[in-house]
């Protein structure tokens, strides 16, 4: 084969090559998380909602952000509705657990709702307070749990508390002590 027959077929493959690039690297693009992990243990993810915490809010721009696992963008206005929360929306506190209901226009995603989680209940008398907890790691007979993330608690936690997220529980129970009668106390970053 001459030269000019060579660089024809080079010309021919790279063509074919070209032609079918597109279709050997085109993927279906990841979708974006629509759940934080610990709103995972109570609700299973929903493709017209999302849930997470409140992230940065602007009154002005009718703007805010949540983190469900990814960070969204969301706009709102005088027809996004407010369930669970009492005041304005700018009131409702950073890292507050929210879940919202969605429109997409253009390329804009509008928030219809905004549900507030309101503060979990639980019974006095499974209450300790800082009293209480400062007997028991005096004594040493509790084991106290701090269940925010790992990030959280190597900035700081009760002296002798162990770490278990409470997003990843499940994977951590080897973590407690095999005395099921053992006092357990756990702790987190205020009530939520």
């Amino acid at each position: 084969m001459d030269r000019r027959g060579l660089i024809a077929q080079l010309c021919m493959v790279a063509a074919w090559m070209l032609l079918l690039v597109p279709w050997a690297g085109a993927q279906e693009q990841p979708v974006k998380a629509q759940i934080l992990a610990p709103c995972k243990q109570c609700h299973a993810p929903d493709a017209k909602l999302l849930r997470g915490t409140l992230g940065n809010l602007s009154q002005k721009a009718e703007i805010f952000s949540i983190n469900a696992g990814a960070v969204w963008n969301i706009k709102f206005d005088d027809n996004t509705k407010l369930i669970g929360w009492n005041a304005p929306i700018g009131k409702i506190p950073r890292d507050k657990e929210i879940a919202i209901t969605f429109a997409q226009q253009g390329s804009e995603i509008y928030a219809r709702s905004i549900s507030v989680k309101p503060p979990a209940r639980i019974p006095p008398e499974k209450m300790v307070n800082v009293e209480q907890v400062a007997e028991h790691v005096e004594k040493n007979d509790a084991v106290i749990i701090d269940s925010r993330p790992g990030a959280r608690f190597i900035e700081g936690s009760i002296p002798g508390a162990i770490n278990i997220y409470d997003a990843e529980f499940d994977k951590n129970i080897d973590k407690l002590p095999k005395d099921k009668n053992k006092l357990l106390i756990f702790y987190c970053a205020g009530v939520t």
